[in-house]
């Protein structure tokens, strides 16, 4: 179960996740009473990895309709990644090209020290839930290669349809859409892996998108400084085992720069 290095990896983006329990003074109203405060003390320990800091479009909504929405992007440089967003309930940390998963690991465990850190009342801040989430894209020409046969035989993944609903009719067999989702119980680090598969495109080029997210919930899991690394390198485990399997064979030897 040891992470490989690609040499053409088909990452879109990595991201992880971190929400926390909002409170509701009326229906309808959902608010992070210390976010203002955590914001700037949060700002100022993130500020030597990632110094340019951009208001997002989402910054001029008020806190209170603004419900685990990123609000503000921390960069390591001007328009580049990798990043972390913060906003009412929420904060993230994304990564894409440049990815290596021993830097994006230090990066996720110094993201939440520091969120942890800014809390006012540290001792009784908790995390609703976390997710790990790896989004990958490989270009496939639809109009060429119906993405059912592209899953059987490249992903090793079987979705279709009945062949007689096409048979006598005016439908065409070859998806021009498809979006298909599927989630299972995982015992380890314990909550929800879901794995989402969509026709899309990358770069304007047609191509397949995998989205692999790893979630636990407190009910399974207390996330804190000190439990944290270990959800997250069990988490990347989970995520990175089913990655490898899903590409063994042909897709690899691509990424890999064998083909």
């Amino acid at each position: 179960m040891s992470s490989k290095e690609l040499k053409h990896k088909p990452l879109v983006e990595a991201i992880l996740e971190l929400r926390w329990p909002l409170q509701t003074p009326a229906p309808g109203v959902e608010v992070d009473p210390n976010y203002r405060l955590v914001l700037g003390r949060f700002s100022e320990r993130i500020q030597s990895d990632y110094p340019f800091h951009e208001p997002l479009p989402t910054a001029q909504i008020p806190d209170e309709m603004a419900a685990h929405m990123p609000q503000h992007r921390f960069r390591t440089r001007q328009n580049a990644w990798p990043l972390v967003q913060i906003g009412p309930g929420i904060m993230t940390v994304n990564e894409t090209d440049s990815y290596t998963w021993p830097a994006f690991q230090q990066r996720c465990e110094k993201a939440v020290a520091s969120l942890f850190d800014a809390q006012p009342a540290r001792e009784e801040f908790q995390v609703q839930d976390v997710a790990l989430r790896y989004v990958d894209a490989v270009d496939v020409d639809f109009q060429k290669e119906n993405v059912f046969t592209f899953l059987s035989e490249k992903l090793k993944t079987n979705v279709s349809l009945p062949e007689s609903l096409f048979v006598g009719s005016a439908v065409q067999s070859c998806p021009v859409a498809f979006n298909w989702q599927v989630s299972f119980p995982h015992d380890e680090p314990g909550g929800i892996m879901t794995m989402r598969l969509a026709m899309g495109k990358r770069h304007d080029t047609p191509a397949l998108i995998w989205e692999t997210v790893v979630q636990t919930s407190k009910e399974r899991l207390v996330i804190s400084p000190s439990t944290f690394p270990q959800w997250l390198s069990k988490a990347h485990l989970l995520a990175d085992d089913w990655f490898f399997k899903l590409i063994d064979g042909e897709l690899e030897r691509r990424f890999s720069g064998e083909n």
